[in-house]
């Protein structure tokens, strides 16, 4: 079966990629979504401890995804043979989760958005989480999906165009 690069990245060096660009980002953002959860439901009142949880998972995993986003820049997308549209989709959309999760880490350091209230600072939070949760997911769906279905021909050909008239 074809892949997307996506899958392929994960599938190979076993176990060691799947942990590294799977495994450890899903977790903080698993835990993130969790400890988020409780933060909106206490309306983000200062303190707790799973305030302080939530702000540390934020700036751990916006900065760790950041190095996932500038390896994968540096060593793979470069020169990188795309696998028609659900490849580029896959990809780009992981890649893209890198905005939101940094925007989170620059967030919780207090470097962007610093008169904002609490209150508006909790909306920007959840807002970015759940901008990472669609590409995230649009990532793992397009990723998933073999490339031939969206028209890519391994051989390079170009697809075969079906002609209704002709039938």
């Amino acid at each position: 079966m074809n892949m997307t690069h996506y899958m392929e990245l994960l599938a190979v060096n076993q176990p060691w990629n799947l942990i590294i660009y799977m495994v450890i980002p899903v977790a903080l953002a698993e835990a993130l979504v969790a400890t988020e959860f409780f933060v909106v439901f206490n309306r983000g009142k200062a303190g707790g401890v799973l305030r302080t949880i939530n702000k540390y998972i934020g700036i751990v995993l916006g900065f760790y995804f950041l190095g996932i986003f500038l390896n994968l820049m540096i060593t793979a997308v470069p020169g990188m043979p795309w696998r028609g549209p659900a490849d580029i989709l896959a990809v780009g959309a992981y890649l893209s989760g890198v905005v939101p999760l940094m925007g989170i880490a620059l967030l919780e350091l207090g470097v962007i958005f610093k008169g904002k209230t609490e209150s508006e600072k909790l909306k920007l939070h959840f807002i970015l989480l759940t901008v990472f949760l669609v590409v995230a997911h649009i990532a793992m769906i397009f990723g998933m999906v073999d490339p031939t279905v969206m028209g890519w021909n391994p051989d390079g050909a170009p697809p075969m165009q079906h002609n209704m008239h002709n039938h």
